[in-house]
């Protein structure tokens, strides 16, 4: 049988192998495809009658490699016929006949086409090299693709490579014993507080495992998103993994509009068990168990409050450390409630610039009013509120007194992109 000869191949293909972290048999595939589209590009260059060849033309042809005596084979199926119309897809009975003697019309046979050493061109070559390149990014691609796809929404450990415009790239490994990949942490998935030197190495949330063939890195990970903290409490608290304990809802502010603001999260937590304090368990003896926590996260300021089913229980828990003298629910169908407290307990109640008020509404999904006690009027508040759903405004209603505080709800003004929550509420309790 013809071959064409490649001095040097099995080499070729254990370096590519090694360098490009792929195994020997993808490697081997990716020049299977560019040789055959190297063929092709060969044929159309030879084509002297000029035949149209459609997409599909080359259909019945395929590469054979041969690593021992480095060189390669181009096979061809044809069927069998009385007439040949394509010598290129069809071969006469007649001819068969001369080596198989039992062969039939409608049969297959596989044929050697393989060109000559010399006729395969410097054009097909320039083809087979620009495909073979693709070819190896795509596998490389579909590997990375088939090995974090299920890890989308855990926790992998990263070192710091580069840094590309705004973005680090990361190296991070699926932990199965496989090389490390590339991944990006863009700036707005990046803490406030992290120091990203080369080779440092941080926790990171695999946010998504990108598809298609855009440049750059396929992995998207993130040190803003609230799936971390959850990860870091689940990996810290046994009490949690052993679903004592169960997280309810986190709202997670880790880039805040201001500069004046430092990162903070609130987090709800609850339990089955009698006795067991959920909250105790997550903050440890001495807060040993949260400050962990913390400190992977660079100092972040971290609330952990008990959930309750009962909305007004809730949302005062949420507002901690500030005292609440009465919860209001004075729309409970358009989940909107005033927050009395002292006047000692405002500033601390709504927080630097909001801030806490704020991850209160992110992390009930309530919007909240924080009122003066002293100067609350119950009744006027109250005409103000039927009045508003009486005419189908919105459900909060804009502060008109002296002593009314601004509203902070989960619909405020804020790009969606700073902010990263997950709440969910037991099926059984929703």
């Amino acid at each position: 049988m013809t071959i064409v000869k490649l001095p040097g191949l099995k080499n070729l293909i254990d370096s590519i192998s090694q360098e490009r972290n792929l195994p020997k048999h993808s490697v081997k595939d990716a020049l299977r495809e560019a040789l055959l589209k190297g063929y092709e590009r060969f044929r159309r260059t030879q084509n002297m009658d000029r035949r149209q060849f459609d997409d599909n033309y080359f259909d019945n042809l395929e590469v054979e490699l041969d690593v021992e005596e480095e060189g390669f084979r181009v096979l061809a199926t044809k069927s069998i016929v009385e007439k040949v119309t394509n010598p290129d897809h069809e071969i006469a009975l007649d001819e068969v006949k001369e080596v198989v003697e039992e062969a039939q019309l409608s049969d297959t046979v596989v044929l050697d086409i393989t060109p000559d050493q010399g006729e395969f061109g410097r054009m097909a070559a320039m083809q087979t090299k620009q495909v073979f390149s693709q070819k190896l990014r795509d596998k490389q691609r579909q590997l990375i693709q088939e090995e974090f796809q299920d890890l989308e929404g855990t926790v992998l450990q990263a070192r710091v490579l580069r840094f590309e415009r705004q973005s680090v790239i990361l190296a991070v490994s699926s932990n199965f014993g496989q090389p490390e990949v590339e991944a990006e942490l863009p700036k707005r998935e990046q803490l406030p507080n992290d120091n990203y030197r080369a080779n440092a190495t941080f926790k990171v949330f695999l946010k998504k495992v990108r598809e298609g063939p855009q440049r750059g890195p396929q992995l998207l990970v993130s040190r803003a998103s609230a799936g971390l903290v959850v990860y870091l409490f689940a990996n810290e608290v046994p009490e949690i993994e052993d679903e004592v304990v169960r997280i309810v809802a986190v709202a997670r502010e880790a880039n805040p509009p201001s500069r004046s603001l430092g990162p903070r999260t609130k987090i709800a937590v609850d339990t089955l068990e009698r006795d067991v304090d959920p909250v105790g368990a997550c903050i440890g003896a001495r807060g040993s168990r949260i400050q962990v926590v913390v400190n992977e996260l660079r100092g972040e300021k971290i609330d952990v409050i008990r959930w309750s089913p009962d909305p007004a229980t809730y949302i005062q828990n949420s507002l901690s450390p500030a005292r609440v003298e009465e919860v209001r629910l004075v729309n409970p169908e358009g989940r909107q409630a005033h927050i009395l407290v002292s006047e000692d307990q405002l500033s601390l109640a709504i927080g630097k610039e909001g801030q806490n008020v704020r991850l209160a509404a992110r992390l009930t999904g309530w919007k909240i009013d924080i009122k003066d006690v002293a100067k609350y009027d119950a009744a006027a508040e109250d005409e103000k509120i039927a009045e508003a759903i009486a005419k189908g405004q919105a459900a909060s209603v804009d502060a008109q007194t002296e002593d009314s505080i601004r509203l902070y709800s989960l619909d405020d003004d804020k790009d969606e992109t700073d902010y990263d929550e997950v709440t969910s509420v037991p099926e059984d309790e929703e």
